[in-house]
């Protein structure tokens, strides 16, 4: 069941925020502990694990600005959840804003959640991440 207003959304995203935090502020540890050691990530670009997601800030940020919107959750059992919604972001040195839609699913880990899976859908004419 598809939730749009439940408290599992609001904390589902919340990490996936968190996220996208780390690439504003080039933080790769903060990137690495979102990040499943598992984790897989389904880009326009090919497959990327954590290690591929975290390198990508060795060169610092790799967007300056984002906004999440549309988010809705899938609850997937106890411990898993799946969250989409579209993306819009601008890259460092990009004349406009892009947009993608992404899913992710997060699993819970003790106290918190980790970042198991995603994948990004760019919408007509955009760049990915």
């Amino acid at each position: 069941m598809v939730d749009e207003s439940s408290d599992l959304l609001g904390e589902i995203l919340e990490q996936e925020t968190r996220v996208w935090q780390a690439l504003v502020d080039g933080d790769a540890e903060a990137d690495l502990a979102a990040l499943h050691v598992d984790f897989l990530g389904v880009f326009p670009s090919g497959f990327a694990t954590r290690a591929d997601h975290c390198d990508q800030l060795r060169q610092g940020p790799t967007v300056v600005s984002f906004e999440l919107t549309e988010a809705r959750v899938l609850q997937l059992g106890a411990d898993h959840a799946c969250l989409s919604y579209l993306a819009r972001y601008q890259r460092p040195g990009a004349a406009k804003a892009d947009a993608m839609y992404v899913s992710s699913i997060w699993q819970r880990q003790g106290e918190g959640w980790l970042n198991l899976f995603s994948q990004d859908t760019p919408t007509a004419g955009s760049i990915p991440v």
